[in-house]
């Protein structure tokens, strides 16, 4: 794997803070949920923030809770790279009180809409898995450089969540305490492996899901299963490829607030709170 030259990471950009933008089309239940984590918790302050891997720019989003934090998140995007759904997710995170960074793996200003321009730039990850790792390891220095924290939860959607499973295969970030997958790529590529001491892995997939098939979530199980990872599995009746997105076809709402439910108390497991 090439090594992360962090004399190549910009620096963190200081914060000028704004208040966030709450999702304005929540479901109702994760409505209720996030108002009344705002009755405890201040208001986060957000910003796109920009900085550079070998020369070229990235821009991330960071929010974070004007109190003290219970932990931070790393979110890594679907194959959209990041939009206004990975920015609603790493909000209600701060309002729920975790630093959150969502990660751009693509670079500044590359968030394709075509179908096919989005497998053409998940496929130069997936051809390159050392960048794949080395951009979100520069994730990971970013949100620390702002939240001034190091134990981390990694997350992601769809191929996010496949990136989130790389990052755990690699092994190389002792101070990430957790993993956690929605709807994501589960296959273990050939000549990889998860390491015995890999934080608990949380994954949660819907049972109709044909673009990633049932076969794979149960692989994965034994996969961990035989490398004595601790991971936990829920899988959501009925529930298709991306059930989390608001407003899509997909969308999914029972499954969508039982996997945040479920994502929320492995948070704080995590966190020891």
């Amino acid at each position: 794997m090439k090594n992360l030259n962090k004399s190549l990471i910009q620096p963190a950009t200081p914060l000028t803070a704004s208040p966030i933008k709450l999702p304005t089309k929540l479901p109702t239940k994760l409505a209720a949920i996030l108002l009344a984590t705002l009755g405890t918790c201040s208001l986060a302050q957000a910003n796109n923030i920009d900085y550079e891997i070998d020369g070229q720019t990235y821009q991330g989003y960071y929010a974070a809770p004007q109190a003290n934090s219970k932990g931070q998140v790393l979110l890594i995007h679907d194959w959209d790279g990041i939009d206004d759904y990975e920015k609603k997710r790493a909000d209600m995170l701060a309002a729920d009180g975790y630093a959150t960074f969502a990660v751009d793996l693509y670079g500044k200003d590359v968030r394709p809409d075509k179908i096919e321009d989005k497998k053409a730039e998940v496929g130069k990850l997936y051809n390159d898995r050392d960048t794949m790792r080395q951009r979100i390891q520069a994730g990971l220095t970013q949100l620390r450089a702002h939240s001034g924290q190091q134990p981390t939860v990694v997350m992601g959607y769809c191929f996010g969540g496949g990136a989130t499973l790389e990052l755990a295969r690699s092994g190389v970030d002792t101070d990430v305490v957790g993993y956690a997958s929605f709807h994501g790529t589960l296959a273990t590529p050939a000549g990889q492996s998860y390491p015995t001491d890999t934080a608990p892995i949380l994954t949660l997939h819907g049972g109709a899901d044909t673009a990633i098939p049932m076969q794979d979530v149960a692989a994965l199980a034994e996969t961990l299963e035989s490398a004595s990872v601790p991971y936990e599995i829920a899988v959501y009746s009925g529930a298709p490829h991306a059930f989390t997105v608001f407003d899509s076809a997909r969308y999914q709402q029972t499954a969508d607030e039982k996997s945040w439910a479920a994502f929320s108390d492995f948070l704080n497991e995590q966190f020891g709170k």
